[in-house]
Order: C-alpha cells, then structure tokens, then sequence
C-alpha cells in the first residue's frame, strides 16, 4: 500500500446539514417534496395537496405594485405541491421566507458478516479465488471473498460497462484498506482488478484512444490509492488498424500510464486471449511483442488464463503438453513476465477459439490440466483467480448464483497439491467431474464440428456466380430473360458513351 494513503483517504464528517435561506420576489423557485419548507403565510392542508394562501390586500404586496406601475397587480396564488410529482413549481410575487433542510448523508457501511462457506486455507501454499462482486463499494470484495474462503481475489474498480470515470468513494477505499488489515488479506499479492470491457487500447481513432486511455488510466489510479500491485486487462483488438499498428498503439498507452505519477507503480497486466482474428493476444508471440515496445519492463505482466489459451490452440491437458507450454512461454515471452493465472476450464475443444469458461474439470481441459498447474511450484505464491460459471437453478426453477461452487473449487484445487493422480481418490473426482460436463460437451463440441464442416465448404455466393455462368453458357436469354435484356441495355448505353466520348476528342 502506498504511504500516506491513510490520510488523503479519510473519510467525510458523518452527518452534514445545509441551512439556506432564500428571498425571491420574482423568480419561480422548484421545491422537492421531500424537503420541508416552512412559509410565513397561512397554511391549509389537504390529504392529497398542501396550499398556501396568501391574501392580495396585505401591506407589503400593495408596496410593491405601488413601485412598478406598468405590471399588473398580483392576484392571489395557490401553491400546489403533488405528491405523485418530484418537484413542484411555485409561482408568487410576494416575499417568501423558506428554510431548506438537507437530509443527513447516511454512512455507507460494509455488509452484515455472513458465515463463510468455507474457511480460508492458511496452510496451503497457492493463493487462489473468484472474481467477486463490489456491489455497494469496492470494500465489499473483503465480506465476499471471505464467504467462499478465497486467499486471491479479482473485481471490477467501477462499473465495467460505462465509460464514466467517477470519484472513488473515500469512505468506501478506507473501509477496504482496512478491512485487508484486519483480515491479514495482502492485497499487493492477492488482488487482481480486471479492467472494463470497454476499453481497446488498440483504437487508432484520436476520439475513442482517449476515451479508452482515461477510463484505463482512472482505474490505475483507483488501484495506486487502495495498495494493489497489479491490474490486469485484455489487451484489445485491430478491428479498425492493422495487428502491427495496434500492437504498438496499445504499448504507446502503457508507456503513457506507466510515466504518470498517479498510477504509482501499479503493474499493468496483459491477459492471453482465446480468438485469433482481429483479438490481439491470441498467441504468446502478440503479447511478446507489446511488451518489446513497453519502456517500463518493471511495469508490465502477464496472466495467463487457462481457458483462454487452451481455446487459442495451447494444450495443457497432460504433463507433456503442459511442460512444452510452458517452455513455449518462457522462450517468447519469458516466465519473468508471468504474474498470475485466471483459472478455467473450458466448454469448448482445443483451438476452437471460442471463449467459453467451464468449471474446473467439467470441460475439454479436465481435471488433469488442473493438477499440473497447481502442482507447478513456479506459479505458487501467484494469484490464481476463478472465473467460472455459478449460476444454477433452484427446486422452483429459479435462476440464482450459487457461489458455493466457487468455495468448493478453491477447497479442491487446494487438495490437489501433493495428491497422487494414481490414487482412487483423484480418479473418482476425475470421473464423476467429466461426466458433470458431459453434455455441455457434447453441445458446444457440435457446433465447433457443424462450423468446421461449413467453413470448408465452397461459399454460397461463389457457388451462385459458378451455376449463373453455367446457365449463361446454356442460354441465360431464354432462362433468365429479365437480366440478359439489362446487359444488353448496359451494353448499348457504353457503346453509346463511347461514341459521344469520341466525338468529344
């Protein structure tokens, strides 16, 4: 955590009143009906309005007729407040005296503790959990990631599908400060934000690079505030530039970030993505080259997510392939680099590119690919954070997110470390894991088999151009009288501009 946080991160006076007193005699004034307004003048009320009657022969409103003799003298007003309404409007010439009273700000609190679902692991030496949510403030990541038993943990900094770029509560970043202290949570280690969706740092358009760069940058800043060491982002897409030029797009927006000061020393953390296409990251050697343009070596990582890399083609299912993966890593990119894991299985086949998360041992990586991971003592000590599915469907047939499916792979991915793969124990959850997953399989494996079938044919369109030309050859005239009488008008309107182009030289 950075020094001196404490202080530029206290939090507001608890209670805050605002007392104005106004004096308008022309001006129509707009009243909440929530506040309450205290008026000098006799008050009647009603269950559904309140009025205030104000009697046109009073001294002061004859005074002020008297001084402009071109307006018309005020008649009586009824003021009107609706309660259906939000706001009322008020309407007099006379002198009104009201006081507003500000409703207290309430102090925003943690949420109530609940019972963990399973108790966090002290003895074990990997840090894994969930992207948890920070509904109500980011210090409510602490309560959630303690419910499943988490020792890592990823969140969104604000919210990830709007571009707004909005104050951090500070009340709400020292309730997280401290609520890592008193949980013993080292958040430098344990936390890794994962940035909004929206931003491409790829962009070449100047409007959407800054659009892009501040909301990247904002959170950078949010994080240097609470103590995180790391964030971590996809890295963007060449829909609108070629991958060369996006590449270095997205390295010149890293350098920019990583020489202001308020980001501090936050590592910024590229993750591998699972679509080759326009998806920059989609291989090992796209992330090695935006690193070979960053300046600040020191300040970018790595994380790599399981699901994604095995979609992108990099297998990691047995100890082979998962050591060649590896060694392949560590010669493009270098394992230096690598700063944490998202962990997920994968609903979809081996470089299918398609970015489906599954849970850990459902999907085509299975229950092995898991075992090599957490049993490689190069990634222990890293954040390892879950991303995979929760939601289920309760004896009613409503949707809800079972959150204990997450404190149940943390607890398993623990019990893997040191466990013989041998052994029945490990064989029995490997079984009964894979054929959990084995629909869900079954169906998106179709589809990856149904495309590849369709994208090897010959495409319709060309297969159209072939039969017309077939059917010209045959006598289009005939068969397609419509389109032949329109080439051979085309045909004598170009002879005719040709001659007339003749003419002109």
């Amino acid at each position: 955590m950075a020094k001196g946080s404490d202080s530029s991160l206290s939090p507001p006076p608890e209670d805050l009143q605002v007392s104005a007193e106004t004096e308008d005699t022309t001006k129509t004034a707009a009243v909440s009906r929530k506040r309450k307004v205290a008026v000098t003048k006799t008050v009647t009320t009603t269950k559904r309005t309140k009025k205030a009657n104000i009697n046109e022969d009073n001294d002061d409103a004859k005074d002020q007729t008297a001084e402009t003799p071109r307006k018309k003298r005020a008649t009586a007003k009824n003021v009107k407040y609706e309660e259906d309404s939000d706001e009322a409007n008020i309407e007099t010439t006379t002198v009104v005296k009201q006081t507003v009273k500000q409703k207290a700000i309430r102090t925003k609190k943690s949420k109530e503790p609940v019972l963990p679902l399973e108790e966090r692991s002290t003895d074990t030496p990997l840090r894994i959990g969930a992207h948890v949510s920070v509904a109500g403030g980011v210090h409510n990541a602490i309560p959630n990631l303690l419910h499943i038993g988490a020792n890592a943990f990823a969140m969104f900094m604000k919210n990830q599908r709007k571009w707004d770029n909005p104050d951090m509560d500070p009340e709400h970043a020292t309730l997280f400060i401290n609520g890592c202290k008193e949980h013993n949570i080292e958040v430098g280690d344990s936390c890794l934000p994962h940035g909004s969706y929206l931003v491409n740092l790829a962009h070449p358009d100047a409007e959407r690079k800054k659009q892009a760069y501040d909301c990247f940058q904002n959170d950078l800043v949010r994080c240097h505030k609470l103590g995180i060491r790391l964030y971590n982002f996809h890295p963007g897409n060449a829909n609108a530039t070629t991958r060369e030029e996006g590449i270095k797009l997205i390295a010149e927006n890293l350098n920019r970030a990583h020489e202001d000061p308020e980001t501090g020393s936050v590592i910024t953390v590229l993750e591998t993505m699972a679509s080759l296409g326009n998806t920059i990251g989609g291989t090992f050697e796209d992330i090695s080259a935006i690193i070979s343009h960053v300046e600040r070596k020191d300040r970018v990582g790595v994380c790599l997510d399981t699901c994604h890399v095995f979609a992108a083609g990099y297998d990691l299912r047995t100890p082979e392939s998962y050591a060649e993966v590896m060694k392949q890593f560590d010669d493009i990119i270098g394992l230096k680099y690598l700063m944490a894991l998202h962990v997920n299985d994968s609903k979809a086949p081996l470089a299918s590119h398609r970015d489906l998360h599954a849970r850990i041992g459902t999907g085509y990586l299975g229950l092995r690919a898991f075992y090599n991971l957490v049993n490689d003592e190069r990634l222990h000590g890293m954040p390892m954070v879950l991303e995979t599915p929760v939601d289920s469907v309760d004896a009613n047939g409503k949707k809800f997110e079972d959150k204990s499916i997450w404190a149940r792979e943390i607890k398993m991915l623990e019990q893997l470390v040191g466990m013989d793969v041998e052994s029945d124990e490990f064989k029995e959850l490997e079984k009964t894991l894979h054929e959990e997953g084995e629909g869900e399989r079954e169906r998106i494996g179709g589809q990856v088999d149904r495309k590849k079938v369709k994208d090897a044919k010959p495409k319709a369109a060309g297969k159209k151009r072939v039969k017309d030309k077939d059917v010209e050859e045959e006598g289009a005239e005939e068969v397609k009288p419509k389109r032949a009488a329109l080439k051979r008008k085309a045909a004598a309107k170009k002879v005719e501009s040709d001659e007339e182009a003749d003419d002109d030289k």
